[in-house]
């Protein structure tokens, strides 16, 4: 079983990587067609912008790609911008269209007496049973760093939350599709145990 980490020239590629082989996956951090669709599974990773996110995959022509891995049934791990790239839009600096595999939108937090971006170790609300979150307990911390959160239109896609000034999506699942708005990479024991999560769920 294989993963492949795709790499469209934005996000800790080399973290992501290391997580997963410290869980014993065999991950190939690639933006080759025929490398991604042979994969079993697919990891977005991602840190930054929006718009700068989707530029990337466009110019590697890596988005009809991840349609058609999408549209036959391989499980996608979106991470932090990854994540919000599955969605429909982004409204960072204008109106930006994603990969629009999740309905609903991603939007900045509110300005307020919290600091943006949202940076350090915060808790999970388990909020729906997911392969995911196998032996994660709930309030369980990870570390996020983003200042936009993501608005899932249907409820049921969403299986945890977090609060910060208000209470935000801070995972997805919508039937193979996963996404987590935090760094697994960077959560110790808690991200270790749901990326081998997302290793094991495409083997069962």
């Amino acid at each position: 079983m294989s993963i492949a980490l795709i790499d469209y020239g934005i996000g800790n590629l080399r973290s992501v990587r290391k997580a997963f082989e410290a869980v014993g996956a065999k991950i190939c951090q690639t933006d080759q067609k025929d490398e991604i669709l042979s994969a079993d599974k697919i990891v977005l990773p991602g840190v930054g912008a929006f718009e700068d996110g989707m530029i990337g995959l466009e110019k590697r022509g890596l988005i009809p790609v991840l349609k058609q891995a999408h549209k036959k049934g391989t499980p996608i791990l979106g991470i932090c911008l990854g994540m919000q790239l599955l969605f429909e839009y982004g409204y960072e600096m204008g109106t930006h269209k994603g990969l629009g595999f999740i309905p609903g939108h991603v939007k900045q937090f509110p300005k307020n007496e919290l600091k943006i971006p949202h940076t350090g170790w915060n808790q999970l609300k388990l909020k729906k049973n997911s392969t995911l979150l196998t032996d994660i307990p709930d309030q369980a911390y990870v570390y996020f760093n983003h200042g936009f959160f993501c608005l899932p239109d249907e409820p049921q896609d969403t299986i945890t939350t977090t609060d910060y000034g208000l209470t935000f999506c801070s995972a997805v699942q919508r039937k193979h599709l996963f996404g987590v708005q935090f760094h697994p990479e960077k959560s110790q024991g808690i991200g270790l145990t749901i990326l081998r999560n997302f290793w094991r769920y495409a083997n069962e």
